[in-house]
């Protein structure tokens, strides 16, 4: 991607003083940088991640997602991971349960995750690694709130669209059995919802469903019908 960025962008300034020929691809950039849009170029045949956000909050996006690496680069592996930082996040939590089949001897067909929603949203406050899986934050709510009280799901509040969702535990877990009393949150990377089929097997918006407990009076057909989701990324 930044390889792709830099070597556009030097072709755009040539193309624009003259010294090369304005091709169409070249057109589009321009008038998308001009519309504040991130450009097709920089996204076309999965160079780029998927995201709806303008060109200033995505850049700035970027620039989070490279110091995120930078930093685990430097200082070592992270208390908690910033699931939102990933291309394929898919990827990064099929090698936790990866890890877990050659520590534990278990076949890794054997292993989902289970779930533990901790009590807070900020990450900061988490000094150590869970005993077991990872931490994972930087989600949002669509559709739903959390109580944190109660330390199960509920209506958002009034004029409120998205809400940050608490850290989460991510427990790899031998022959879990469905909890049907749990609603099965799917969580998406961006608010689109919809995807395709990669080559790898998996969506390239659909990244899996988290476990949550409902409110004391609401059942997970409740939520399924407000059509509450998770999303590793807003749009603006």
């Amino acid at each position: 991607l930044q390889k792709q960025m830099v070597k556009t962008i030097a072709l755009l300034q040539k193309a624009i003083k003259g010294i090369i020929v304005m091709t169409g691809e070249l057109d589009d950039m321009f008038n998308s940088s001009l519309n504040n849009q991130v450009p097709e170029i920089w996204t076309k045949g999965g160079i780029g991640y998927p995201s709806l956000k303008p060109l200033s909050s995505w850049f700035e996006d970027m620039l989070l997602r490279f110091e995120f690496f930078r930093n685990w680069i430097e200082t070592g592996v992270p208390v908690s991971f910033w699931v939102s930082s990933f291309y394929f996040p898919q990827g990064f939590l099929t090698s936790i349960l990866q890890g877990y089949s050659r520590e534990n001897v278990i076949p890794v067909d054997q292993l989902s995750f289970e779930f533990r929603i901790e009590d807070s949203d900020d990450a900061e406050l988490f000094t150590d690694a869970p005993e077991e899986g990872v931490y994972i934050y930087g989600l949002f709510m669509d559709g739903m709130g959390w109580d944190y009280e109660e330390m199960a799901l509920k209506d958002q509040d009034f004029g409120v669209m998205f809400i940050k969702c608490p850290v989460i535990n991510f427990i790899p877990w031998q022959d879990k059995v469905p909890n049907k009393e749990k609603y099965s949150c799917p969580l998406y990377k961006t608010s689109v919802r919809a995807g395709t089929l990669s080559t790898t097997g998996h969506s390239t918006n659909y990244v899996l469903s988290i476990e949550m407990e409902c409110g004391p009076e609401e059942t997970p057909v409740y939520y399924i019908l407000k059509g509450a989701a998770l999303l590793t990324m807003l749009n603006d």
